[in-house]
């Protein structure tokens, strides 16, 4: 696997950003971009991710739980994590 600049990796986040915006409001969450950012850098627990995908898992909206697994996996691996210093996986993974 090709190891991807900083710039690709800021890329990728800037597109996770796009992707967990919409799916918030196509599910009708009351969650933000910020919260579901601010899930993943806090996290600590095994449960955490749970918490997460429970933002987009409203019931309300037209939303798989195939494509909030994806989108929640694919936010994780991008947003930056307190226990990783202020790095998200895919950065750990470049360095």
């Amino acid at each position: 696997m090709n190891r991807l600049t900083k710039e690709q990796i800021l890329s990728e986040r800037r597109e996770a950003d796009k992707e967990v915006t919409m799916l918030l409001q196509r599910a009708k969450s009351d969650y933000t971009l910020e919260d579901v950012r601010d899930a993943i850098y806090d996290e600590t627990e095994q449960d955490d991710m749970t918490k997460i995908i429970s933002m987009f898992d409203t019931g309300e909206g037209d939303v798989e739980l195939g494509e909030i697994l994806e989108l929640v996996i694919d936010a994780w691996n991008h947003f930056p994590h307190k226990m990783l210093g202020g790095k998200s996986p895919r950065e750990m993974d470049a360095a």
